[in-house]
């Protein structure tokens, strides 16, 4: 198994266990996200089509409904995402800034469409999001501490630079991640 790989495998389990820590905690707010969930509207992108565009500033939410996307930087694909459940714009809505990445319908994907502004009036959605956020912190720092192993191993720049590219997808991506190629 290659270190990037191990790194890979160390960033999911810690994800896992922290998604399994949470489980029992989370119940109730599932069952308050999917009523508000149940009121809000869906659209649907067929594959190839943007869902959001990095730079632009839309002041919405996508929950996925169904489907899958890719997550790009630069027009490279970093990571993908087929979690139903899973925000994007997020970042955008909580920071008022523009998006930081495309989001590419892979295959024919539903959304829930809700203005930024649920999030100001809405708890449990914000908690949501909160623990999307969370979560990938919790997994930046895992991969951020093999990073230091690494270096302090003497790895190459190569697999330095390997190393910080995954880091950079588990910020990017939502929980449920598959990277290119898995």
């Amino acid at each position: 198994m290659t270190l990037t790989r191990c790194l890979i495998q160390t960033v999911r389990q810690s994800v896992e266990s922290q998604d399994k820590a949470d489980e029992h905690a989370t119940d109730a707010d599932d069952v308050a996200f999917e009523k508000i969930l149940s009121v809000l509207p869906v659209v649907t992108y067929r594959a190839g089509e943007t869902v959001l565009t990095g730079g632009m500033q839309t002041a919405r939410l996508f929950i996925l409904k169904k489907g899958a996307v890719a997550i790009l930087k630069d027009a490279v694909e970093i990571a993908r995402v087929d979690q139903p459940g899973a925000v994007f714009g997020e970042i955008s809505a909580l920071l008022d800034k523009r998006h930081i990445a495309d989001v590419r319908a892979l295959e024919e994907s539903q959304f829930h469409l809700a203005d930024a502004a649920l999030l100001k009036k809405e708890p449990t959605a914000l908690l949501r999001v909160a623990r999307i956020l969370a979560t990938r912190v919790v997994a930046a720092d895992t991969g951020l501490v093999e990073l230091k192993k690494l270096l302090e191993a003497g790895q190459s720049p190569s697999v330095v630079r390997r190393m910080l590219k995954k880091i950079e997808e588990v910020l990017t991506a939502n929980s449920g991640i598959r990277l290119p190629g898995d």
